[in-house]
This record gives structure tokens, sequence and C-alpha cells, in this order.
């Protein structure tokens, strides 16, 4: 048996059925970061000062972070082959976002329609996590048989990480064609 214990019962199931069982949990977090308007500064050099996100020697007002972890069971079948009997697999998100905390009705309702093309810019890139996950799972669970644990143990790995690269790239790509936003309205002057 594989990384963690199954009940016989479980077990017994598991057997009779021929695909693996699969599930993603999701935990999202918000970590959100102050942004005061000092007498005399725009909204735009208000949030460059505040935002704590730099990357490349950019400075960003928004980002996301996600992360894909992946564990799975197999059991030998009747014929000697090892099988995965089931995956887990958990995707944690983080968006870090401005909020803006001093300025005037002006400055407030600009900052506002910017965030919100700001946050669905970050929640596209939540979704590559998501899309990862999920390709992942099921990746995993559609695995034939190995004839030993051990391959079949770095065939599944193997594919997690493939994956994971390919939305990856596809992420890089989507900040690109979007500007890291801009063209989704997730501008300010």
């Amino acid at each position: 048996m594989g990384r963690a214990g199954v009940t016989l019962g479980v077990l017994a199931l598991l057997l009779a059925s021929s695909a693996a069982l699969a599930e993603v949990t999701e935990e999202h977090t918000e970590q959100p970061y102050t942004v005061d308007i000092q007498p005399g500064q725009t909204l735009r050099q208000a949030l460059n000062a505040a935002t704590p996100i730099r990357e490349g020697g950019q400075r960003f007002h928004g980002y996301t972070h996600w992360n894909v972890h992946w564990k799975f069971w197999w059991h030998h079948d009747a014929a000697g082959r090892c099988r995965i009997i089931r995956v887990h697999t958990r995707l944690t998100t983080r968006i870090q976002m401005p909020e803006l905390h001093t300025g005037s009705g002006a400055q407030h309702a600009r900052f506002a329609r910017y965030a919100r093309a700001l946050r669905q810019h970050e929640l596209g890139h939540v979704q590559f996590g998501r899309q990862a996950a999920q390709s992942i799972d099921q990746g995993i669970a559609a695995l034939p048989g190995a004839p030993d644990c051990p391959t079949l143990e770095q065939q599944a790995n193997a594919l997690g990480h493939r994956l994971l690269a390919a939305q990856a790239a596809l992420e890089k790509a989507y900040d690109r064609d979007t500007r890291h936003g801009a063209t989704q309205g997730a501008q300010i002057d």
C-alpha cells in the first residue's frame, strides 16, 4: 500500500471501481496592504509608495500566489500491478491587494474602479492555479497501472510537475497579453 492507510471498506469500494477517487480542496486567503494618500500625492504615487510587491525591478499593486500539493495512494491489483486508488490535491491561493484608507471622494471612486479591475485580473491568476490542481488531480487518477509502485510514483510526480509547468507558462502569457491587467481595466493615471 502507498502513503496512507485506507480502511478495508473503502479499499473494497475502490478496488471494485476502475477509476481512482480524486478530490481537490482549496484554501484562499487575502492579504491587503494599506494605502494612505499624502497631501499633494496622486493615487498612482500613493499606490507605488505603499505596495510591498516588487518583482524584476518593477512594482505591482496586486499579486496572486498559488501552490498545488498532491498526494496519492496506491494498491497492488490482482495482476500484481501497482495502481493509483486515491488522489488528493490541495490548492492554496493568496491574493495581495491594496486598501485605500485616505483620500478624496474622487480618489476613492477612481480607486474603487481600479481595484475591481485589478481584483478580476488577480482572480484570473487563481484560475491558473485551479486548472493546475484539477489537471493534476484528474491526470494522476487516470494513470494506468505500473509494474511496480516506485515506477508509478515517479510517473505520477513527473506528470504533476509537467502540468504545473504548463500552467505557469500559460500564466506568464496571461500577464504579458493583458499587460498585468491593464487591458482588463486595471490601470490608473
